[in-house]
């Protein structure tokens, strides 16, 4: 890892600067972008792996003061300019932390979710629902890493803008409540996270379709509640219906693909591909 060198801030300036991860009072600055300040070397470190690396140098514009323009035309386009980098920074962390989210390490999503989420405010306001997929990511993170105060504290801003929001889509409705149904499962409150896995699966039927795999991980999620419920026949139930969904998930997927198939080293590379995706398919139901 080549984590850059830190400059130390003068006092009096580190006063107004504050951390990139935390928001403490900044004392160091990264000494690669200039634009970029964390409270300590610990901070600086786990922002570095999670994402600055991939940003540190499209910081830099993003940041720094805007150079005079010499009339309308080139204010609008500097501007115009400006937004742009703004919301290629969001996609890029989005799928930087749900990556991370996805393959299990939570500690290195959250930095990541956290700079989608500050250029998201930037860009559209504080309550608006272009929050929802990095707050949605924080709050499974810190699920992940057993902060549930945290997480319910995400959750809540979630819910608030969703509530407020009249066309919210089914699909995020489905990922709010399989979150919500997930912390309540993490605190022990049982009842209270069936309902709202129960939701999850409304809601991605709506969106997906009730065969679709992108509703199989509130069937899945559910079966784990009922079986630490020790509700063996219905847990046993749910997890069939996972099952069944993947296999014709995987087995209409093989059938599109066997009707290309001219060759018999064709079907070899088709075969080796089919035990690639088993690991993949324990960690997306694991992760969903």
């Amino acid at each position: 890892m080549n984590v850059q060198a830190l400059v130390p801030l003068a006092l009096p300036r580190a006063r107004a600067l504050r951390c990139e991860l935390c928001g403490g009072p900044a004392q160091l600055r990264c000494g690669a972008c200039g634009v970029t300040h964390y409270c300590d070397v610990g901070h600086q470190k786990a922002d570095w792996v999670s994402i600055h690396e991939k940003i540190c140098q499209l910081l830099i514009p993003i940041r720094t003061s805007l150079p005079f323009f010499n009339s309308e035309k080139e204010r609008k386009h500097g501007m115009e300019q400006l937004l742009y980098r703004q919301k290629h920074l969001v996609d890029l962390t989005h799928k930087v932390a749900q990556r991370f989210v996805f393959e299990g390490k939570h500690e290195e999503a959250i930095p990541a979710a956290l700079h989608s989420l500050r250029f998201g405010i930037n860009i559209y306001g504080p309550d608006s629902m272009e929050l929802v997929p990095a707050y949605l990511i924080l709050a499974e993170a810190s699920i992940g890493l057993g902060r549930l105060t945290q997480a319910e504290e995400y959750l809540s801003q979630t819910q608030w803008i969703v509530l407020k929001t009249s066309d919210c889509n089914n699909g995020i409705q489905s990922k709010l409540h399989r979150n919500l149904g997930l912390l309540y499962a993490a605190k022990g409150n049982f009842e209270e996270s069936l309902y709202h896995l129960a939701n999850d699966i409304y809601f991605a039927s709506c969106a997906f379709g009730t065969h679709d795999i992108s509703t199989s991980g509130g069937y899945f999620h559910m079966a784990n509640v009922f079986f630490r419920q020790n509700k063996m026949d219905i847990a046993d139930s749910l997890y069939t219906e996972v099952t069944d969904i993947w296999h014709t998930h995987f087995s209409r997927l093989i059938q599109v693909q066997s009707q290309t198939l001219t060759s018999p080293a064709e079907i070899n590379v088709l075969a080796e591909e089919a035990e690639i995706s088993e690991e993949p398919l324990n960690t997306s139901l694991e992760r969903d």
